[in-house]
């Protein structure tokens, strides 16, 4: 049986008739067309599925659509700012290179983001334990880490002015 379900996706508000056993994942890609969050593994353990829920990091690919209810949902095609400029942490990872096939880079870069927003001066071993359960089968870690303290340096900085 199809059921209803309204969320806050990238600040649009979203209304959806879904079957309520369908995932997020799914429902994201196929029915919002938001291919940027990507299936990886399928069972949480990858990360490219990374979203933001109510800024928390979570594997859209392990939660049911109807556990979205009246959340706040964001996917690496709301990370842009207002303005229409890449978001801090998508600078940087362009700016260091922190992507080479670009498969994981939503998901590292969503889970990045709920990083720092629990933790927005991170020293790296910190960002090392932050990240460990997202994959980059490029092997593109050290960059990816150096572009998530960068980003946190600038973001800092953005907020002492």
């Amino acid at each position: 049986m199809k059921k209803i379900v309204k969320f806050k996706l990238n600040n649009e508000v979203i209304t959806v008739e879904v079957f309520g056993d369908e995932t997020l994942l799914t429902v994201i890609r196929t029915y919002l067309d938001k291919t940027g969050t990507k299936y990886g593994c399928g069972i949480g353990q990858c990360g490219a599925c990374t979203v933001l829920i109510n800024n928390e990091a979570t594997r859209s690919c392990m939660i049911l659509v109807e556990d979205v209810d009246n959340k706040e949902i964001i996917t690496i095609e709301g990370m842009q700012l207002p303005n229409g400029e890449l978001h801090p942490i998508q600078k940087a990872f362009v700016e260091i290179d922190a992507l080479q096939c670009g498969f994981c880079t939503p998901g590292m870069i969503l889970n990045a983001y709920g990083l720092l927003l629990k933790n927005p001066a991170p020293t790296r071993e910190e960002v090392l334990i932050g990240m460990e359960e997202n994959l980059c089968r490029c092997g593109s870690y050290n960059r990816i880490i150096d572009a998530i303290l960068n980003a946190a340096k600038e973001l800092n900085e953005k907020v002492k002015i």
